[in-house]
């Protein structure tokens, strides 16, 4: 009776040391990111108001487009626009999954696989920190801030939701958010991230396929909406991948990544 007392003592003591330390790494790692949060939300502020050159920016990225035949903002808008249930839809999605989904896949990450969350944690600080550079040198205007018919389609649902007409920041924060800040999408970056978390992780294909699916949609959504060009779109796409490139690379050269959940959390950083 005493060897099974003495037995289980000893597994608590051993399980509450691992579990303190794993708490410690969590806590760490909630605050990181909140702090990465905030001083992407407060950063994007800093940036440059004048809407003349943002509208310019965003004028020269239209005629890139057309050269190119790929400038499908207007047809897309317009179909929003003529569908409620789709403008509708558009907005949810537009003021939601961009946050909520990367919440829940660095989550998963983090209790999936210590090594692989330190890679997508670093590429989507790197994406991050590369997207308000742009937000900060080139200020872009959306399309539903340039006059050409389009239409702002959060704007003309925001009765039935939580954000503003000034865009996805919630109800009375409209005016404190940056609506110069369309190149590139990190919209349409974060969602490739996740799809990209996923395939690396090695999910089922049918999840993987959900995560090229959720990475597609929010393309068309933030098109269609008319928060973003597609140019917006496709550079959020390649920064992700180059920030994703940099950071393997960067493990490959330098120290070796943590592989287990009890290693010392400076490995982490």
């Amino acid at each position: 009776m005493t060897q099974s007392t003495d037995r289980a003592a000893e597994v608590d003591y051993v399980r509450s040391r691992g579990l303190l330390p794993a708490i410690g790494r969590a806590g760490v790692e909630v605050t990181l990111i909140g702090v990465l949060y905030v001083f992407y939300c407060v950063t994007r502020t800093f940036a440059s108001t004048a809407f003349a050159p943002a509208r310019g920016h965003a004028l020269d990225i239209l005629t890139f487009e057309k050269s190119w035949r790929f400038d499908f903002e207007s047809w897309l808008n317009d179909k929003f626009f003529q569908y409620d249930w789709l403008g509708v839809f558009g907005s949810y999605w537009y003021a939601t999954t961009h946050y909520m989904v990367t919440l829940v896949v660095l989550i998963w990450l983090y209790r999936h696989s210590a090594s692989q969350y330190v890679t997508a944690r670093r590429a989507l600080v790197l994406a991050s920190i590369a997207g308000l550079t742009f937000y900060l040198l080139m200020p872009t205007a959306p399309p539903r801030l340039v006059e050409g018919g389009f239409h702002d389609i959060l704007s003309l649902h925001s009765n039935i939701g939580w954000w503003s007409e000034n865009g996805s920041a919630p109800k009375g924060l409209g005016n404190v958010t940056n609506e110069l800040a369309a190149f590139p999408s990190l919209h349409a970056g974060w969602s490739l991230w996740v799809a990209i978390v996923l395939i690396r992780a090695g999910v089922p294909k049918i999840v993987q396929g959900l995560g090229l699916a959720y990475a597609a949609t929010m393309a068309i959504v933030i098109v269609g909406t008319a928060n973003h060009w597609v140019l917006d779109a496709v550079i959020g796409w390649i920064v992700v991948l180059v920030s994703f490139g940099v950071a393997i690379a960067w493990e490959r050269k330098g120290p070796a990544p943590a592989h287990e959940p009890d290693l010392a959390y400076d490995q982490y950083l």
